[in-house]
């Protein structure tokens, strides 16, 4: 049996808005090494395009992207002519929920051979799907752990990710995954990345067990129910004055919060609004005094974002986790004291991003539909102790017995079956006795009135009725889905179909790649980076990507 494998990060790396723990992909034939980040969100490998740094850059801007040598000289990006096992797709828009929060660009998609690190245990498919992108919004790039297969042309055609591709070829037990991002501030403690499974060892337990979002664009959503902080400028305060539900996403670095929140953290921290940026910035004199003060943040989450109902989990960050610094392309060869919240133009924008994650540790089963968000640990670094998180098309347990988990989902879809069972037999059973007496009323009348059937008697003729069946598990499902949908957002075209669906690109053919730098409001400050030298970057039309019910009926 499969068992979890374990991403060895590599070191911290300074992007443009802070310093996070770095994992290496290598892409091609020969590899060509890049740093890139999680993303929780994604499904897919992005790595820099040459053309995501012009000659107005600095001149270590690909460097800076994540960009290693290749061949014993520089490298300015994925030289996919370099590459023999490229095949170019087109040019499609990298992310409908990166446009949500202001991340806007295109990728140059192709399929190649993907290696996980660049170690000797390094895991490695041929033909994964591929994004070489010059936008500058997402600084490094990413790997995607998300579920959904990719659609470039038809809903019939999926194609499947690296971590669905992993578990079909028996590389890891399950589309599962825990991730904690590392934190520098703690004597470089670095990030853990177990696919198919979980390190026990990186967390504290947590009795608090997360059901999926029924919106499947926002699938890790919890309650956020309160934001507690100590030795602030305002000493011991509440930060949240209003409860909301967040998506926990390591895709983005911030927290985005409401607007009440933000003149909170703002008043507490001492914080500046830098317009040009959008970014929150810390002046020396006040850094210097946080630092004194070493202010704690604590997050108080639960299944409900109402505050006081049902189990809630703490995860405590220290001032240090919050204090970042942003630099190029924010602000030219300079680095500037942030602090990492980001003002929300709507509920949609509701994020806890990567910055949380260094503080937390966060489970994922994907199949089951349920995660875990529990406090990081780090007195353990050496040591891992992997656990596997096995398929739900595992009957049994790695040791052959059925895990007390396996069995209790195997007895309650058993008294589920039952009941259904039940049911349907009560329905037949009515509907013979309904039939019997229908028949014998009608052998009546018809010996009191042997003439042909009226027209109104002909409506009452079950023979010309339309038959009306049971709604299919998906159907109900769809309308339980929907009824569960937060109250604090509107519907979407997301709700009411299956918790994990497929992802469409859809196809920018005369689109360059770029887009502006991970902000809600759009402002010319930015320069956007590009594929030729004519046109400008733009988005493809603005219709969402659609999600379609998977082949597989997942339930939580």
């Amino acid at each position: 049996m499969a068992k979890p494998w374990s991403w060895k990060a590599s070191d911290f790396w300074d992007g443009n808005d802070g310093l996070w723990n770095s994992f290496i992909v290598q892409v091609g034939t020969p590899p060509q090494d890049f740093r890139v980040l999680p993303s929780i969100l994604e499904q897919s490998v992005w790595i820099p395009h040459p053309q995501g740094c012009t000659p107005d850059d600095p001149r270590d801007c690909p460097y800076d992207r994540g960009v290693l040598p290749f061949q014993g000289t520089n490298n300015t990006g994925f030289q996919a002519n370099e590459s023999s096992s490229w095949d170019l797709i087109g040019l499609y828009r990298l992310s409908w929920y990166g446009e949500q929060m202001g991340y806007y660009g295109n990728g140059q998609f192709g399929f190649d051979n993907v290696a996980l690190s660049d170690n000797s245990d390094a895991l490695e498919l041929p033909h994964q799907v591929v994004a070489a992108i010059a936008d500058k919004s997402f600084f490094l790039g990413q790997f995607g752990l998300g579920p959904k297969p990719s659609n470039f042309t038809t809903f019939n055609e999926p194609i499947p990710n690296y971590m669905a591709t992993l578990v079909s070829e028996e590389k890891i037990p399950s589309m599962s995954f825990a991730y904690t991002a590392g934190a520098h501030y703690r004597d470089k403690a670095h990030a853990s990345l177990v696919l198919g499974g979980h390190d026990e060892n990186r967390y504290e337990p947590s009795e608090l067990s997360f059901k999926m979002n029924a919106d499947n664009v926002r699938p890790l959503q919890v309650g956020l129910q309160n934001i507690l902080a100590e030795n602030t400028l305002r000493g011991a305060v509440s930060l949240l004055p209003s409860s909301t539900y967040h998506l926990i996403d390591s895709t983005v670095p911030h927290i985005w919060l409401p607007d009440d929140a933000i003149d909170e953290f703002v008043s507490a921290f001492g914080l500046e609004y830098d317009k040009s940026t959008e970014l929150y910035l810390v002046n020396d004199t006040i850094h210097e005094e946080l630092l004194q003060r070493k202010p704690t943040v604590t997050f108080v989450i639960g299944e409900s974002s109402t505050e006081g109902m049902g189990l809630t989990q703490n995860i405590e960050l220290p001032y240090t986790a919050l204090d970042l610094q942003a630099g190029y392309p924010f602000y030219e060869n300079k680095t500037v004291n942030y602090f990492p919240i980001r003002r929300a133009v709507n509920s949609t924008q509701h994020t806890i991003g990567r910055v949380f994650l260094q503080e937390s540790c966060v489970i994922v089963d994907w199949e089951r539909q349920n995660f875990t968000v529990a406090q990081a640990r780090f007195d353990s670094l050496t040591e891992e102790s992997l656990v596997p998180i096995l398929s739900k098309t595992d009957d049994v347990s790695s040791n052959g017995t059925t895990t007390d988990e396996e069995a209790r989902e195997t007895q309650n879809s058993g008294l589920e079956a039952g009941a259904i069972v039940g049911i349907v037999v009560g329905v037949v059973l009515f509907a013979l006795i309904g039939i019997g007496g229908w028949l014998y009323l009608r052998k009546r009348k018809s010996k009191k009135a042997p003439a042909a059937l009226t027209t109104d008697e002909k409506h009452d003729d079950p023979s010309t009725k339309a038959t009306l069946y049971p709604a299919s598990g998906s159907e109900l499902e769809s309308s339980r889905m929907i009824n569960e949908m937060p109250s604090d957002r509107e519907p979407s075209e997301a709700d009411g179909v299956a918790k994990w669906g497929r992802f469409s690109l859809q196809e920018a053919p005369t689109a360059p790649l770029g887009g502006m730098h991970g902000r809600s409001e759009l402002s010319d400050s930015f320069r956007r980076s590009e594929l030729d030298d004519n046109s400008r970057a733009e988005v493809a039309g603005d219709e969402r990507h659609r999600h379609e019910l998977p082949t597989n009926d997942w339930q939580r």
